[in-house]
């Protein structure tokens, strides 16, 4: 993946490879995905771009859906194991050092990894939420109640929560490039 931003209408011009490593970062990879956003050009716009991501996300094969939502790092991933760009919406460049807080980090991190696997095992694809900087602690209820979710309403609101956090970090990169 390419460390540097590139905005609209910069985007359009590029070849495809090029747009899809670009591209990538938003994303977290996943090659077959940003092989068809980056044929899907020009966006134009901001709108448009998230819009086709959508749409593409939506209408791929189930495996290339689960491989684009896959590409995101686990709820609670280790912190050497997530991108950058994972790593601040994670909540791990925020983190206090003392105890209590790491006693809690321990307890969250040990209910992450049992309702990781139970989701993954359950669906066969892993959680993906748009974080947007919550706590992990906030994020076990709503991993908790995925997983009476149906199989299909489950892919379907990981590709948008794919989306989302694409499009947000397309606007924190744009506000400081």
């Amino acid at each position: 993946m390419t460390g540097e931003f590139v905005p609209l209408p910069a985007l359009d011009e590029l070849d495809e490879a090029a747009c899809a490593s670009a591209l990538a970062p938003l994303f977290e990879g996943a090659p077959r995905f940003l092989a068809r956003l980056a044929a899907a050009r020009p966006f134009g716009d901001e709108a448009t771009l998230f819009e086709q991501a959508r749409e593409i996300a939506h209408a791929m094969p189930e495996a290339d859906q689960v491989e684009l939502i896959d590409a995101h790092p686990r709820l609670g991933a280790p912190p050497g194991s997530v991108s950058s760009l994972s790593f601040r919406e994670q909540g791990y460049d925020q983190e206090a050092a003392d105890e209590a807080a790491e006693a809690e980090r321990a307890r969250v991190q040990a209910e992450l990894e049992r309702l990781n696997d139970a989701y993954e095992d359950r669906f066969g694809f892993r959680c993906c939420v748009f974080v947007a900087g919550r706590p992990r602690a906030a994020l076990l209820p709503e991993l908790q109640a995925t997983l009476a979710a149906d199989r299909h309403a489950e892919l379907h609101r990981a590709l948008d929560a794919v989306v989302d956090i694409a499009a947000d970090r397309y606007r924190k990169l744009a506000a400081s490039a």
